[in-house]
C-alpha cells in the first residue's frame, strides 16, 4: 500500500469517525427532546365548527396525539365522554375539546313535555340563560276593562330550559313600537298544566319575561306575590 493509498484509508476512517459522532449526537438530541417533552397521550380537536347547543357525535372530531404536558387539565381523551352532551359555546375548527365546552343535554321527565315560544331576546335572556337552566317566567297584562289596573304575574316557577334558539329580527314595519325587534325560541320541559299557562301567557300577554333563578336557591313563591298592582304596592 503505498502513501496515497494510506492517506485515502485514514481520511476514509476519520469520515466514519465523523459521521458516527454526527448520528451519536442527533440520538442524544431526540434523547433529550423526549425526556423534556414526556409521553404522548390521545385528545381531540373540532373538525368544523358547532354551533351553540348541538347535540354533539364523535364524527366532529378528530383524534390527534399530543404531549401529555402541553394538555390541559379538563382536556377531554376519551371521546365517550361527549355521549348526551351538548356545545354550550360555539367550537371553533381546530379547537381542543374541553370539559369546559360541553354540557350535559337536558331531558325531560315523566310528565313533561316540550314546549317552545319566542321571548324577546333583550329583556327575556339578556344572554345569560342557556340549556339546564331554573326560570322563572313573568308576564304583564292589560286591565280586562277599561280603567282596570296593569298586572304583572308569575306564570310558572322552576320552569327547566331545555334549548335556546337563534335570534330572529323582526321587521319593525309588522310590530309597534312596544313590542320587540328581537325575539329567541325557547323550549322548556314543562308539566301539562304549566304548558297552558305559558302557552297563554305568550299568545295574551304584553310582555313576557324570564328570571334566572339561583341554583341551590329558595324559589317557593307564595300566592300572594305571584300578582303584582302598581296601586297595591305599599
Amino acid at each position: 500500500m503505498n502513501s496515497r493509498q494510506r492517506r485515502g484509508v485514514l481520511l476514509l476512517i476519520v469520515s466514519i469517525v465523523c459521521a458516527l459522532g454526527a448520528f451519536a449526537g442527533v440520538l442524544s438530541v431526540i434523547s433529550d427532546v423526549k425526556s423534556k417533552v414526556g409521553p404522548e397521550v390521545t385528545a381531540y380537536q373540532v373538525k368544523d365548527e358547532i354551533k351553540p347547543y348541538t347535540q354533539l357525535n364523535p364524527g366532529q372530531f378528530e383524534k390527534i396525539k399530543m404531549p401529555k404536558r402541553w394538555l390541559s387539565e379538563n382536556a377531554i381523551t376519551h371521546i365517550g365522554d361527549i355521549k348526551d352532551k351538548i356545545a354550550v359555546t360555539t367550537l371553533k375548527a381546530g379547537s381542543l375539546l374541553q370539559s369546559d365546552m360541553i354540557v350535559d343535554q337536558p331531558a325531560l321527565q315523566p310528565g313533561q313535555q316540550e314546549v317552545a315560544i319566542m321571548i324577546d331576546a333583550a329583556t327575556g335572556v339578556a344572554g345569560q340563560i342557556t340549556p339546564g337552566s331554573t326560570v322563572n317566567v313573568y308576564a304583564t297584562f292589560a286591565g280586562q276593562r277599561q280603567g282596570d289596573p296593569a298586572q304583572s304575574k308569575i306564570i310558572v316557577t322552576n320552569a327547566k330550559v331545555l334549548q335556546v334558539g337563534q335570534i330572529k329580527a323582526l321587521d319593525p314595519a309588522g310590530s309597534d313600537k312596544n313590542q320587540p325587534t328581537d325575539t329567541v325560541p325557547i323550549t322548556f320541559a314543562l308539566s301539562t298544566l304549566d304548558a297552558q299557562r305559558i302557552t297563554y301567557a305568550e299568545s295574551f300577554a304584553q310582555r313576557v319575561r324570564l328570571a334566572l333563578v339561583a341554583p341551590g336557591g329558595d324559589t317557593t313563591v307564595p300566592d300572594k306575590d305571584r300578582t303584582y298592582e302598581l296601586l297595591k304596592d305599599k
